[in-house]
């Protein structure tokens, strides 16, 4: 045992130009520029943007090279990856995304030089009446129709748009052609990767134009990339009754990740068993988080790393956290939702 303890870490708020104010100003995230900003990475061990310990004992030491060091103690038991597997986002779409596609892994591997891609769901804290997402494609839209409608920006001509609502989550498999906003804030958990493909004719860093040919072979390369049948679904999640006024709701689960979003009264504490690390996110008010002798506050809208050798974390209640993760979709997710009375096909439903 190498007594880790839970983790602040740091991460870069991104001042994209579909951004606003609702991390800051809704979530109530402290430390962040009062300017526009798209996302904050809360947990990252992406080339270029990997997070590092903000205090404690091994403050500054990056997430990447804990990994190396403790791999076990920090992922689980059998874990021999190079990076951390999970990245976590808040996203602050007061604006529209562009409409954009990331690879899957294989694609990632044969076209990007990529170790994996990235499939990634999102998680939806707030929403406008009548807010909308485009994700996935219609039946019977051909590639060449893609293209054509990607060409005139006329996106709705081949994507299906879903209403979105605030406590919903949609699983999106790499490779699906996306966007949401205006008007929504969400909770983003996805593989860790930045390999994208753009479908706009501006740049989502400053809005710049985006010319002629690099608009075509920003196309082209979408269109290699792109898979036709995926059409997620948002959906409210799996709810299951843990304590008095305590509730555990399975947001979505697949191969690479799975999210859970629990609540607390104050009849009773959140207390969580886990053998792999936690990604724990508060969306509600500060809490007191206790693993073993350390016990902190966790503000409003702040993230912990919690080392898979920890094993265990209470939170005082009144609470409103997530939770994302690596899962044993058999034991984490299956086993505990079938005992609930969930079917298996229900199950299924929340990821690949």
């Amino acid at each position: 045992m190498t007594g880790l303890l839970p983790m602040r870490l740091t991460g870069p708020a991104k001042p994209l130009v579909f951004g606003g104010h609702a991390i800051g100003h809704t979530l109530g995230k402290k430390g962040i520029p009062d300017w526009g900003i798209g996302e904050t990475w809360e947990c990252s061990d992406v080339d270029g943007n990997v997070s590092s310990v903000a205090d404690g004992p091994l403050a500054g030491t990056p997430l990447r090279e804990l990994v190396g060091r403790y791999p076990e103690d920090l992922v689980g038991h059998g874990w021999s990856g190079e990076c951390f597997p999970v990245l976590t986002k808040f996203i602050d779409a007061s604006g529209t995304l562009p409409v954009h596609l990331h690879a899957d892994d294989e694609t990632a591997q044969r076209l990007e030089g990529q170790a994996n891609g990235k499939t990634e769901a999102w998680h939806v804290l707030a929403a406008a009446p009548g807010a909308t997402a485009l994700c996935g494609l219609k039946d019977g839209v051909c590639t060449e129709q893609v293209r054509a409608a990607l060409q005139a920006q006329d996106f709705d001509a081949v994507m299906r748009r879903l209403p979105v609502r605030a406590g919903e989550t949609i699983y999106v498999p790499g490779g699906t052609l996306h966007s949401f906003g205006p008007d929504t804030l969400v909770y983003e958990i996805e593989q860790t990767s930045d390999v994208q493909q753009h479908a706009m004719r501006w740049h989502m860093q400053d809005g710049s134009p985006v010319d002629d040919e690099e608009f075509a072979g920003n196309l082209d390369m979408l269109l290699q990339e792109l898979k036709t049948e995926p059409k997620p679904e948002f959906g409210p999640g799996l709810a299951v009754p843990v304590d008095d006024g305590v509730g555990q709701t399975f947001l979505c689960a697949g191969p690479y990740f799975a999210l859970e979003r629990w609540r607390a009264g104050t009849a009773a504490p959140i207390r969580r068993r886990f053998a792999t690390a936690q990604v724990l996110s508060n969306v509600g008010a500060p809490v007191t988080v206790t693993a073993g002798q350390w016990s902190e506050q966790l503000g409003r809208a702040q993230t912990l790393l919690l080392p898979a050798c920890l094993e265990t974390v209470e939170i005082s209640g009144p609470a409103d956290v997530l939770f994302g993760y690596l899962p044993d979709l058999d034991h984490d997710v299956r086993a505990p939702l079938m005992a609930a009375g969930f079917a298996p096909h229900v199950i299924a439903a929340l990821g690949e």
